[in-house]
């Protein structure tokens, strides 16, 4: 689906998964993921062989593990860099594309739900980084929250009060109803994110994380979005107090 990007005043892309439910039943709203990917993909990486991630959701919906959704793919890059959606600078003007351009349009053309508690964001890598900042700038739009080995939230210079002034405390678990983390095992970025797991434990926010052997690579990331799929939407929330292996 082609739009407008008003932030960075061009013409865009996004990929969008549909549920076979959202043709089977024409009266039926449904709730959306908003699904990110890593620096130097594009919006059809999740749809494509290393992606797969309309396989996951069919298999999950087949067997009656996950909620029906719709998955919508936008482009995180904003330059043509592998850096560019990761900067202050990009990541602001990705966040008003998400909240100025693409819900509305999604929402004004497709049967979504308009509640938070119906919106979902993840992504993987770079789009990981996008997904929790924005996410968690944005509690008031979307409740359920994850990223899978993002370099930014593992950086030793990351700092939680910088990128969100004032909210990172206990008052944050009756805002998000899911805040769900996942690396690879052999990922350089494990370290990082064990210490923002324990950060965010520190201070009383509840958060999932898992871990999956493997590196920085797609076979990680499917098994990690399968996991992550069978979670949000559903309540209540059980929270695992360890690690989960998957």
């Amino acid at each position: 689906v082609r739009y407008t990007s008003t932030p960075l005043r061009r013409l865009r892309a996004m990929t969008i998964y549909f549920p076979a439910q959202y043709e089977a039943d024409p009266a039926e709203h449904f709730r959306v993921l908003s699904l990110r990917h890593e620096g130097g993909d594009d919006e059809t990486s999740w749809s494509q062989p290393a992606g797969r991630a309309d396989i996951i959701l069919e298999n999950l919906l087949a067997a009656q593990e996950a909620v029906p959704m719709i998955i919508v793919m936008t482009n995180g890059l904003t330059d043509g860099t592998w850096a560019g959606g990761s900067t202050p600078e990009g990541m602001k003007a990705l966040e008003e594309e998400l909240l100025s351009d693409v819900i509305p349009m999604v929402e004004h053309r497709y049967r979504v739900k308009k509640q938070a508690g119906a919106r979902a964001i993840a992504g993987l890598s770079m789009g990981g980084g996008q997904s929790f900042v924005i996410g968690l700038r944005h509690p008031e739009l979307f409740s359920w929250i994850g990223e899978f080995s993002s370099g930014l939230l593992s950086d030793k210079d990351f700092n939680m009060d910088t990128q969100w002034p004032g909210m990172m405390n206990a008052a944050l678990n009756n805002r998000v109803k899911l805040l769900w983390i996942g690396c690879g095992t052999g990922d350089p970025r494990l370290p990082g994110h064990l210490d923002l797991v324990n950060g965010l434990r520190q201070r009383n926010i509840h958060c999932e994380f898992a871990t999956v052997p493997g590196g920085h690579e797609w076979r990680v990331w499917r098994v990690l979005l399968h996991s992550f799929l069978q979670k949000i939407f559903r309540e209540p929330v059980v929270y695992s107090k360890d690690t989960i292996r998957l």
